[in-house]
């Protein structure tokens, strides 16, 4: 059908040619010429779109407060707090395949104190899917999470002495999760994912198992597996120029026992662009976690962040 087009376009340009004999031709052939080369790059680029979608970020959020003879009280610290986040969607015809990566890590110092950890997470969510109508995809999902570096939890035993207590390290917890489902996806900033059955394994060092169970996996062992309901949304809103607000949200239910007990996630990142490097960020977490601490966990983080666009 295109070589048809194009032969078509040809065609014309000769019979233009010996219709216009004795006139100025050359504009015509110029501009015909211009408009078949224009088609040929069209058709190439419908035939050959662009299949991955990346892009990324890295930040760094600095907080510092000083005080001398500040006589409403306060401490010297200083604190930061380095981020990467990268995405990477892959479409092609009846296939679509989603990749993100959120990491931070962050430390403060308080004067006369220990240095101590603010953030500390590492996640990477991968879900592929094969088009059944419309929005709707066959999917298969995948989750990794853990942390970068050791934490620490101060014990006092019952003769008033307080120490530090190894708490979770890399991979102590590390939780892998996946499972096939449902995705709907509308674009690349709103989707959700559902999986009624997904497997989850929980893995720790056996130094956190050896007088009591920890993160869900039983004394004595390493590993837990759990086999539930998994579902996942994201969406991400423009709120006003330069704007943006990113909603993460997550559910988990355990089939296998304390099915009453519901695992909760949810993540708002409301970023205020002031130019290509300076932004503001407001990040705030709430997780609850039954098998982790069993209450309520709420992460705050606001500040001035350097931003780095990765070249992808």
């Amino acid at each position: 059908m295109k070589k048809a087009v194009l032969f078509c376009f040809v065609f014309c340009l000769f019979s233009l040619r010996a219709i216009g004999q004795g006139k100025d031709t050359d504009n015509w052939e110029n501009y015909l010429r211009v408009l078949v080369t224009r088609m040929q790059h069209d058709s190439l680029r419908h035939e050959n779109p662009k299949r991955w979608n990346r892009e990324g970020k890295f930040s760094l959020l600095f907080n510092q407060s000083s005080f001398q003879n500040w006589t409403s009280g306060g401490e010297n610290n200083i604190s930061g707090t380095t981020s990467l986040n990268f995405k990477a969607n892959y479409t092609k015809n009846n296939w679509v395949w989603n990749n993100q990566i959120n990491s931070a890590y962050g430390l403060t110092k308080v004067n006369g104190q220990d240095v101590k950890k603010t953030d500390d997470r590492f996640e990477y969510n991968s879900v592929a899917g094969k088009k059944a109508r419309k929005y709707w995809f066959y999917s298969f999902f995948f989750n990794f999470r853990t942390q970068f570096d050791k934490s620490y939890e101060n014990i006092t035993d019952s003769l008033g002495i307080t120490r530090k207590v190894e708490q979770s390290r890399i991979f102590s917890p590390a939780y892998f999760t996946f499972g096939p489902g449902m995705l709907w996806k509308k674009n690349n900033n709103l989707h959700v994912n559902i999986s009624p059955s997904t497997s989850k394994v929980t893995i720790v060092k056996s130094i956190f198992t050896e007088t009591q169970s920890a993160f869900s996996v039983d004394q004595g062992k390493k590993t837990n597996y759990e086999l539930g309901f998994n579902g996942a949304a994201f969406a991400k809103v423009k709120l006003m120029d330069n704007i943006f607000a990113e909603n993460i949200f997550n559910i988990y239910v355990n089939y296998l026992e304390n099915t009453q007990n519901i695992d909760l996630s949810y993540q708002l990142n409301i970023t205020m662009q002031v130019n290509k490097v300076f932004s503001t960020n407001l990040n705030l977490h709430t997780v609850y976690d039954d098998d982790a601490i069993g209450r309520t966990q709420l992460k705050q983080v606001f500040g001035l962040s350097v931003n780095y666009d990765l070249p992808l």
